[in-house]
C-alpha cells in the first residue's frame, strides 16, 4: 500500500510540475491576427520585457485577473503585451471590451487567436489564466496559472 501511495504521489507531482521553467526560452508558436495573417513568437522583439496572457473569454478567473491588470495599464507602457485566446474573435472582442478596455487601447498590446491550439503544447499552462513574463532576452522570468497575485508580476516589470 505504501508503494502504491508513493507512486500515485510521484505521478501527481510530476503532472503539476510540468509548466515552463524560469530561465527557459520563449517557445516557438504561431497564432492568428484578426485579418487571418499569422503572428509568430519569433515576431516578438528582444530588448524589452514581454508579458503573455493566455485566457478564455468565459473564464471568471481570467476576467478578474485581466481586470486587475487593466487597472494598472500605465505601469505596463515599457513592455510588450500579448493576449492569447483559443476563442473566436467575437468572444475575444467581448472580453476585451468588458475586462481589458484600457489595455486594448494601448499600442504595446496585441491580441491574437490560438486557432490551432498550439499554446498549451508550447507553453504548458496548467489552467486559465496563464501569465508569463519574459525578460528582454526572451527568457522566462515568472509564470503562473490560475487565479494569481498580479503584484508578483508588477514587482518584476522594469519601468
Amino acid at each position: 500500500m505504501k508503494i502504491l501511495l508513493t507512486c500515485l504521489t510521484a505521478i501527481l507531482f510530476s503532472m503539476t510540475a510540468s509548466g515552463q521553467k524560469t530561465g527557459s526560452a520563449m517557445p516557438d508558436a504561431i497564432f492568428y491576427n484578426r485579418d487571418n495573417s499569422t503572428f509568430s513568437t519569433h515576431n516578438i522583439p528582444a530588448g524589452k520585457q514581454s508579458f503573455v496572457i493566455f485566457f478564455d473569454a468565459t473564464c471568471s478567473h481570467c476576467q478578474k485577473i485581466v481586470g486587475q491588470i487593466d487597472k494598472r495599464t500605465k505601469e505596463l507602457s515599457n513592455l510588450n503585451i500579448y493576449l492569447v485566446s483559443q476563442d473566436e474573435y467575437r468572444s475575444i472582442d467581448y472580453f476585451m471590451e468588458n475586462f481589458a478596455k484600457q489595455l486594448s487601447a494601448q499600442k504595446n498590446v496585441k491580441v491574437v487567436q490560438d486557432r490551432n491550439h498550439v499554446f498549451i503544447m508550447s507553453f504548458h499552462p496548467q489552467k486559465y489564466p496563464a501569465l508569463y513574463l519574459y525578460g528582454p532576452d526572451k527568457t522566462l522570468q515568472l509564470a503562473t496559472s490560475g487565479e494569481t497575485d498580479v503584484n508578483k508580476f508588477f514587482k518584476l516589470i522594469k519601468r
